[in-house]
């Protein structure tokens, strides 16, 4: 029945070609779009800011978010939600509760289930802005993806060239080789690192979601140093977008911190970054996790 469901959020445009899926998913389940079921849109340019620093379109997004939450919970009884998030909308969603009050979690927030989101960034990012630097100052979220030093440290080599080798620790040197203006790098140090360095456990029930076991990118090789060519490619494991190195961090940034209550990670093989929320047998694996937050 319908009111003996936990309302859903979902953190993403709810009928979108990759959500669209997972909706009638749900819908077949029992929720009812606009009674159990809520979609909390954002805007993909944008991304948010370090904590303390000002971001007009991500301040919007909470306060529409926190009140969608709240009008949710009231149109079911009071219930607390599930917030379910996937890709880029997880670094929205995951912000959003890190920077809610704890109190305010624990009274609208059941459970967070997460598909597809690694605090660790991917190559695809820098890819694309080397081929189109200028996007660095046409979109806030052009730095969000960017692979995290946290997560990758000094020595794995990311963009490689005759020259010199470039890891996550070398970002702001790797955006000025492929020539990204001085005020883009400075953005990328000041507003989008310290939200890197800062992915921190929601402190909320959590299920992360994650495929793995699909060839994804882990190096850029632009062996004569020209950034404008596409490079060569070297594959690593993941689900063809996040590695699995990223993926992993979220068992041990979320799931060993001591205030975190329960944690649960998943990793669906073979499974594609849509595909979590796509094909047929993840989708149910996602419809599942996410009923059996109903019998918890």
């Amino acid at each position: 029945m319908v009111e003996q469901l936990i309302p859903a959020l979902l953190s993403s445009m709810a009928r979108d070609l990759c959500m669209g899926r997972l909706v009638e998913a749900l819908e077949k389940a029992g929720y009812r779009d606009g009674e159990t079921l809520f979609g909390a849109p954002f805007d993909f340019r944008q991304a948010p800011a370090a904590p303390g620093q000002p971001c007009r379109a991500f301040s919007q997004f909470s306060r529409r978010l926190r009140a969608l939450v709240e009008h949710a919970s009231r149109k079911n009884g009071g219930k607390p939600v599930v917030v379910m998030s996937h890709s880029q909308g997880g670094y929205f969603a995951l912000e959003f509760l890190n920077r809610s009050p704890l109190p305010w979690r624990r009274r609208y927030v059941r459970h967070y289930v997460m598909a597809s989101t690694g605090p660790g960034g991917f190559l695809v990012s820098m890819q694309l802005l080397a081929a189109n630097p200028s996007a660095a100052l046409s979109s806030g979220s052009a730095f969000t993806a960017l692979p995290s030093p946290k997560v990758f440290g000094p020595d794995a080599p990311l963009v490689v060239t005759r020259a010199r080798n470039y890891t996550a620790q070398d970002i702001p040197e790797s955006l000025t080789a492929i020539g990204l203006p001085r005020l883009a790098v400075t953005l990328y140090k000041t507003r989008a690192l310290p939200v890197q360095l800062n992915f921190r456990a929601p402190v909320v029930p959590t299920t992360c979601i994650s495929g793995v076991g699909v060839p994804t990118m882990k190096e850029l090789v632009y062996w004569d140093g020209n950034f404008s060519k596409a490079p060569e490619v070297v594959y690593g494991d993941g689900d063809d977008l996040i590695l699995l190195e990223s993926t992993l961090v979220l068992d041990t940034v979320i799931g060993d911190d001591p205030r975190q209550e329960y944690y649960r990670s998943i990793k669906l093989a073979g499974t594609s970054h849509a595909g979590v929320v796509s094909d047929q047998a993840a989708v149910e694996r996602v419809i599942v996790e996410i009923l059996g937050v109903v019998h918890e």
